[in-house]
């Protein structure tokens, strides 16, 4: 209650017993932290893991501007920023009611209502109501946008160099819209993946192993770059332009990856969900640092130097590789595993590039093969798992996604054309399609 500072002051002081009743009774009835302790908590949780992997899009940014040539890194800045900004518009408009449907679908399972959630919470939310539920639907939603939004970034790096800037931002709006939500919600959404006992915690094949595969269409239907396989089969490297932005980038999506996977854990209410994310901290980080010692130890007994791109991208398969179960290995667990994901990197970059697909920042190997291994890995430490079980969800999901994108990039080949023109290529993308370029300082005229 606010009172008007013009009433008279002997009308105030007649209401100030009343107003100390209503206090004491409002003081009264308003709940303690035992009842809205777990909603604010896990709110948090939603809120701190969210930014962390908001900043993963800093990290795939970074990276993808190191691994690619200086005429092609402001194009690959733009996509980024582009396909974030998408995927959170796109995900609200449609993406979130398709992969949590409840019971709004109306027509078949297939079609509900657009634009969700269509209202947060207001400011005033009473505490007593808050303690019903786990955590606030802005929180919710916010954490999971940052799923949707990672799958797109996958896609990015692998064409890099030569597709077009607009039908490459057209088919995010068809991953983060509908592709992504809709084999999400099989697993997440409490769907049949589900149902059958498919299990994974943290996205290792919903987000990392179906970027991997939309890539996958995506190269297959652009091919590689001019120059980078020869004519008599010999492959030709193409140098990035910084390896100091791809390590900084690596290291950034590292620190992003404790809110991908600690924030799974979708709770922080009690004693153990706290331990719990404190478990996935510490696995998640042992991953991704065995992954980097098998890539840094193998490249150095194949080719008798050390690589830096394997060893970055070895951080990275192990990361993707403890996402699908981070919680229940032990530390040795979680080291094994993401060493295995460290040798895939280094064994499987040469396999693509034998079957001619060129992936610039290897994404695939690091995303879709180590995101098949990790989720494979899941029954060696969760009880009630099966590895037919997880390759059945594995299949499923790949094979979904993969001919979901397929038909969108033969469609948007068909319609507008994806790749720029040789010339265009040559010369470099960002001025070709932008105009501008990054290293300004280091034109030639």
């Amino acid at each position: 209650m606010k009172l008007n500072r013009l009433l008279p002051i002997v009308t105030a002081a007649a209401l100030l017993p009343s107003l100390g009743f209503a206090q004491e009774a409002t003081e009264a009835a308003a709940p303690g932290f035992d009842e809205i302790g777990p909603y604010i908590m896990t709110t948090l949780l939603f809120l701190i893991g969210g930014f962390l992997v908001m900043w993963m899009a800093a990290g795939f940014a970074m990276l993808e501007a190191g691994l690619v040539r200086s005429k092609n890194v402001t194009i690959q800045l733009t996509k980024n920023i582009g396909l974030f900004s998408i995927a959170a518009i796109m995900y609200w408009f449609v993406g979130f009611n398709l992969m949590y449907p409840g019971d709004s679908w109306t027509i078949g399972g297939w079609l509900g209502i657009l634009i969700s959630p269509a209202v947060l919470e207001p400011v005033g939310l009473a505490a007593a109501d808050a303690s019903l539920d786990y955590a606030s639907v802005g929180s919710d939603f916010f954490f999971q946008l940052m799923f949707c939004a990672t799958t797109a970034s996958i896609v990015s790096g692998t064409l890099a160099e030569r597709i077009k800037l607009w039908p490459f931002l057209i088919f995010v709006v068809v991953l983060t819209g509908f592709i992504y939500p809709i084999e999400a919600s099989w697993q997440w959404g409490g769907g049949w993946l589900s149902e059958m006992g498919f299990s994974d915690f943290a996205g290792s094949t919903l987000v990392h192993a179906a970027g991997g595969f939309a890539a996958l269409a995506g190269a297959i239907i652009l091919g590689p770059r001019i120059g980078k396989f020869g004519k008599d089969g010999k492959v030709h490297p193409i140098p990035g332009s910084n390896l100091a932005l791809a390590t900084l980038g690596v290291f950034i999506l590292w620190l992003g990856w404790f809110g991908f996977n600690g924030g799974s854990q979708l709770a922080a209410g009690t004693v153990g969900d706290i331990s719990d994310v404190s478990r996935i901290f510490a696995n998640t980080n042992m991953a991704a640092a065995a992954g980097a010692v098998a890539a840094l130890i193998l490249t150095q007994v194949m080719y008798g130097k050390v690589d830096l791109t394997m060893v970055l991208n070895g951080a990275l398969a192990g990361l993707v590789s403890i996402t699908a179960g981070p919680l229940d290995p032990t530390l040795f667990g979680a080291l094994w595993i993401g060493a295995v994901g460290g040798v895939i990197v280094v064994l499987t970059v040469p396999m693509l590039d034998k079957m001619k697909i060129d992936d610039v920042v290897g994404a695939i190997p690091v995303h879709l093969i180590a995101g098949f291994w990790g989720t494979l890995a899941v029954p060696f430490y969760t009880d009630g798992t099966s590895f037919v079980t997880q390759i059945i969800g594995f299949v499923a999901i790949g094979a979904f996604v993969f001919v979901a994108s397929l038909i969108v990039w033969i469609v948007l080949k068909g319609i507008m054309g994806i790749r720029v023109g040789e010339e265009e290529e040559i010369n470099g993308l960002d001025m070709a399609e932008l105009g501008m370029e990054a290293y300004p300082e280091f034109s030639k005229g």
